[in-house]
């Protein structure tokens, strides 16, 4: 066992971190990479990179997909010679990363059933097709292309790992002896199960049930539609466009799907947050966000092409656009009347879904939850209301919408063994349980799979109770689960290796586009012109949605009760009152950081405002939702709060950072072309695109020019601490 004592480094570390201390964010581990062999990480252990340079190492990859198998087998839950399934997104084109990833599983004693450059979907997917006991997908989903990561599934359901977890692994990690790793041998073997996965993957794309598409209209429901496919340059690249061409698109434009490593390069659905509508103001040359987003810049030249087709219903210009790892995706129609595209997001997306399922199945979906992140508009609650179901909120992540699934398996199977075998006492012993579980704050994979088997094992018992791993798919009340940032769960039905019809829920870009493209060509194919593009403009009332972010930051500074944290709590509390609000701290036991401010009027508007940092990126977030009346108020208070973090979380150490510095003194006299910028191309383009997202700076026709927040903050001349901040 190579888990000795704690680097002494790792160690002093953890004890300076607040309990619960992980490696992993929301959505398991990314940042940015450099060979082991790089001068910046020179003399320092894998573990010691990470933590102190907040870099990915190759020798870390193999590290921790080494700690995560071995963990596995300690539990029980893994045994030398079963399967780990591996796949990976185009970033890693030489690859030096996923090769040192399936190093580890071998090294581990688990043979690596090695999948290529797959959507993550596929991941879990091909585990519980194979009943693998577990999954990777090296990828730093929409993330820029010089950083990479580790999303990690488990065997239960095909989740994610939960923040218990999440710690176990943490502690694995920094326990194992890069030393003695090195000197192991490759015990497990190599598998290449490509072949296998992607005709699974593409079996499931196109299952009528799976698409919605009925039988008697798959040759004509999208014939009319040209369509154009942004894949990112990643893991979708020639797939999803083959699986639209065989799906009856009338004509399918592939733009972006090159496999060389340029994931998410003025492409993909990250480029689209925020952004409801697309003008040709903003592809102008040399002054447009877009003008460099080919997939934009074509449905733009096809729709104008087409205006007339289009503006009379005989055809329509849409676009597909996912991410680098696939599992995200937003919808952009064109819009004849106003000459620009229609961006919808996985709020309207998802919305449009859940409406096509009501309409279609009202007996099964009347009353059913439609689970969505603090993140989405807050307008979604009264529309799902309005369509019979039961809004259900949850922390950022698709993580915990996947857990609020099982959830409702395991609720539905309970209540459905307690009808049948009534109240026994093992069964009441097992409830207990279970109720203590859905009370903690302590979230574990290993618990949860252990309270399913044993309502597998009490329906065993009962011969009545029918097949003891019935999930009660078709009755149990779920209906839709969606992200505002373009993740969306439908139910997926899988065939099983051993001919088992298993349900699966998890983010597929690729299910949700078809699912998108089926329910509003179903449930608007036969209306006017007008009412097709009014109800996507607006599927429900939007309210006001605004998000500002902070890159390049200390995130251990913002965490429950810290200084920063307390701070922020005291300006939402004191200028919401102000102006009429009733504040109140909402917690997720997701997400205990997390600070979620509700905020009422007297009049039953709701807001909110809530910070938090990201699990996946270097940055920390205001996000501000409530109705479209109040958007200035919240402005305020979102200014106010963005004013802080930019003055206390800045990391200075941090060469993005350094870097956005010397963009503000080339700006601050005036606008600069870019041209005219004195820097790394590679590294400047990054820093420029996220200081757009902050604020800071625009893009004007006479180049990038400091906004007001800008030349506040390039006054502030450095960061300056907060009194008492923690400096953990």
């Amino acid at each position: 066992m190579l888990t000795t004592k704690q680097h002494p480094r790792t160690s002093k570390k953890s004890k300076g971190k607040a309990p619960g201390f992980r490696l992993q964010g929301t959505d398991g581990i990314r940042c940015e990479t450099t060979l082991s062999s790089s001068p910046k990480v020179g003399g320092l252990t894998p573990q010691e990179a990470f933590l102190k340079r907040g870099v990915i190492t190759e020798k870390f990859m193999e590290l921790y997909a080494f700690a995560h198998v071995k963990q596995l087998m300690r539990d029980g839950a893994c045994k030398t010679g079963d399967g780990i399934v591996i796949g990976w997104d185009p970033r890693d084109p030489s690859g030096e990363f996923t090769s040192a990833a399936i190093s580890g599983i071998r090294k581990a004693g688990a043979n690596a059933l090695t999948l290529g450059v797959v959507p993550t979907p596929l991941v879990p997917m091909y585990l519980l097709y194979k009943k693998a006991r577990g999954g990777f997908m090296i990828t730093a989903s929409h993330n820029p292309k010089d950083q990479n990561g580790i999303k990690t599934f488990c065997s239960f359901r095909g989740l994610k790992l939960l923040p218990q977890n999440d710690e176990t692994l943490t502690r694995a990690v920094l326990e194992t002896r890069p030393s003695q790793l090195n000197k192991l041998t490759l015990r497990g073997k190599q598998v290449d199960c490509r072949k296998e996965a992607l005709e699974l993957f593409s079996r499931f794309s196109l299952a009528p049930e799976n698409t919605w598409v009925p039988l008697d209209r798959a040759a004509c429901l999208f014939k009319d539609i040209i369509l154009v496919v942004d894949a990112a340059n990643g893991s979708l690249s020639k797939i999803a466009a083959d699986t639209f061409r065989r799906a009856g698109f009338g004509k399918v434009v592939e733009l972006n799907a090159r496999l060389n490593g340029n994931v998410n390069l003025n492409s993909g659905v990250a480029d689209l947050e925020g952004k409801p509508l697309i003008t040709r103001e903003m592809v102008r040359k040399g002054a447009g966000l877009f003008s460099r987003h080919r997939a934009i810049l074509k449905l733009l030249e096809l729709g104008y092409k087409h205006r007339r087709t289009v503006a009379t219903g005989k055809q329509r210009i849409c676009g597909a656009i996912f991410d680098a790892d696939g599992d995200r995706f937003y919808r952009l129609e064109y819009d004849p009347s106003k000459d620009a595209l229609l961006v919808l997001s996985g709020d309207e997306t998802a919305f449009l879904q859940a409406r096509y399922l009501v309409a279609s199945d009202p007996s099964r979906y009347a009353g059913t939850n439609y689970i969505n992140t603090v993140e989405s508009d807050l307008n979604i609650t009264i529309a799902v209301e309005a369509l019979g179901l039961r809004p259900t909120l949850t922390a950022v992540g698709d993580k915990w919408i996947l857990l609020r699934i099982a959830n409702l398996i395991t609720e539905t199977r309970i209540c459905n063994l307690k009808k049948k075998i009534g109240g026994t006492a093992p069964l009441n012993a097992m409830i207990k349980k279970w109720q203590s579980f859905q009370k903690s704050d302590t979230l574990d994979i290993m618990r949860f799979y252990e309270l399913e088997s044993k309502v597998d094992a009490l329906g065993k018992k009962n011969k009545k109770t029918g097949h003891p791993m019935g999930l009660e798919s078709e009755s149990f009340s779920f209906a839709v689960g969606s992200e505002e940032t373009g993740h969306n769960i439908t139910t997926g039905y899988l065939a099983s290796e051993d001919g088992r019809r298993v349900p699966v829920f998890f983010g597929n870009g690729l299910k949700s586009a078809i699912n998108t493209f089926a329910a509003t060509q179903l449930l608007l194919g036969s209306k006017s012109v007008r009412t097709y593009f009014s109800t996507l403009r607006h599927p429900f009332p939007p309210g006001f949605k605004k998000t500002l972010y902070t890159y390049y930051v200390k995130k251990e500074l913002f965490h429950l009760n810290s200084a920063v944290w307390n701070r922020l709590k005291k300006v939402i509390y004191e200028e919401g009152r102000g102006m009429g609000f009733k504040p109140r701290i909402i917690r997720f036991s997701e997400e205990l950081d997390m600070l979620y401010v509700s905020l009422t009027l007297k009049n039953g508007s709701r807001a909110a405002v809530f910070v938090r940092n990201s699990g996946t990126e270097n940055k920390t977030s205001i996000n501000l939702r409530g109705a479209k009346r109040d958007g200035p108020r919240l402005k305020k208070i979102g200014l106010l709060c963005i004013r802080v973090l930019l003055s206390t979380m800045k990391d200075s150490n941090s060469s993005f950072y350094r870097i956005e510095s010397v963009v503000l003194n080339q700006v601050v006299t005036g606008p600069v072309p870019e041209a005219r910028l004195k820097l790394d191309k590679e590294s400047g383009s990054r820093v420029l695109t996220e200081m757009i997202k902050q604020g800071l700076i625009s893009l004007t026709a006479k180049g990038y020019a400091l906004t007001s927040i800008g030349k506040w903050y390039s006054a502030q001349q450095r960061p300056k601490p907060l009194s008492g901040v923690n400096k953990q």
